[in-house]
């Protein structure tokens, strides 16, 4: 009887040893009040165990088994998402679970130019570390998308060119994908998606039924708006722009944007090379009447609203000086002036 109730005795305090120390150290930062923080990565596709045996590596936690046994008590083992945590010693097991659940990485904040075109903004986010430019133009296809947004669906290109909204984002420093193999969009597709779902908020239901009445598309809008965006500067003269060009469109004149011939050349410079002007392709819109095939360059709000709400004018033609001016000009004789006047 006496071995029975020692026995016992040890048992309980085996079972009081280990509660506790699973309590204590599941619950009780490693540096309570602690003011360091540590970058921590979890790698696509690492399970409890290793990330478990990277926190107690990296000083964060006391013991690998406690968190195991809290992930898989809480049935989260497998809602872990991969990323870099800013975490710190003064974090219990649940705070930084919590964190890892979330997929509160650490973002980083990227602008995207108004009048960027697909590739510069590819290029941008891989100078910034984020991704590769190949890997994000792939993305940009419109076979992953036209199905998941209205607006895409009557568009005429293969890209999502025009419509990657120009705007300041915060976005994963590095992939954000579950553990699990359920994993539904990747780093590329998440940053596409902020951009687009961006541009469907601000093209609220007003702007969409005043396009429709005025008989034109959101692609035409957004190919017009594209081109105002790299022509002209002032919000006010873009309306003004934008009334000259749908006149034209209207009346059959050949819209003579030089932005379309720098789009196709590549060149930044207001001055047209002749030879530029010959160049055979539909975005030549010195030599092909009509809209180009698609948008040029990703426009900003206000070069969408211009598109949308074009003032009307009596000038037919305009120029931009070196120093950023609109010039207009009604008649042909006028605008030769002009060009002699500002274009020398």
């Amino acid at each position: 009887m006496k071995k029975k109730i020692i026995f016992l005795i040890f048992a309980v305090l085996i079972v009081s040893f280990f509660l506790f120390y699973f309590w204590y150290s599941i619950y009780f930062p490693i540096e309570s009040g602690s003011k360091r923080e540590i970058v921590f990565e979890i790698k696509r596709g690492q399970g409890g165990k290793e990330i478990s045996k990277n926190l107690k590596n990296e000083g964060l936690i006391r013991f690998a088994i406690p968190f195991r046994f809290y992930i898989y008590f809480k049935g989260v083992a497998r809602k872990l998402q991969s990323g870099f945590y800013l975490l710190s010693p003064s974090m219990t097991i649940p705070q930084m679970v919590e964190k890892f659940v979330k997929g509160d990485v650490i973002k980083e904040k990227i602008t995207i130019l108004e009048g960027w075109n697909k590739r510069e903004i590819a290029k941008y986010l891989e100078e910034k570390g984020i991704l590769k430019a190949e890997d994000f133009l792939e993305k940009t296809k419109l076979i992953y998308w036209k199905e998941k947004y209205d607006f895409l669906k009557e568009i005429e290109a293969p890209d999502l060119e025009g419509f990657l909204f120009p705007d300041t984002y915060f976005v994963e420093h590095s992939t954000n994908f579950a553990i699990a193999k359920n994993v539904e969009l990747t780093k590329e597709e998440k940053i596409i998606k902020k951009m687009l779902d961006n541009f469907d908020k601000k093209l609220t239901p007003q702007l969409r039924e005043e396009i429709s009445h005025q008989g034109k598309t959101i692609f035409q809008i957004v190919t017009m708006a594209s081109m105002l965006e790299k022509e002209v500067k002032d919000f006010e003269d873009k309306k003004l722009v934008s009334g000259i060009l749908w006149k034209r469109l209207e009346n059959g004149i050949p819209l003579q944007v030089d932005a379309t011939i720098t789009f196709l050349t590549g060149k930044k410079t207001t001055q047209i090379p002749l030879e530029d002007l010959q160049i055979d392709s539909p975005y030549n819109t010195y030599k092909y009447k009509g809209l180009p095939p698609g948008p040029i360059c990703n426009p900003g709000f206000d070069s969408i609203l211009a598109a949308i709400y074009p003032e009307k004018s009596d000038f037919w033609y305009y120029l931009s000086t070196p120093d950023g001016k609109t010039i207009f000009s009604k008649t042909l004789q006028e605008h030769n002036i002009a060009k002699a006047k500002y274009l020398k």
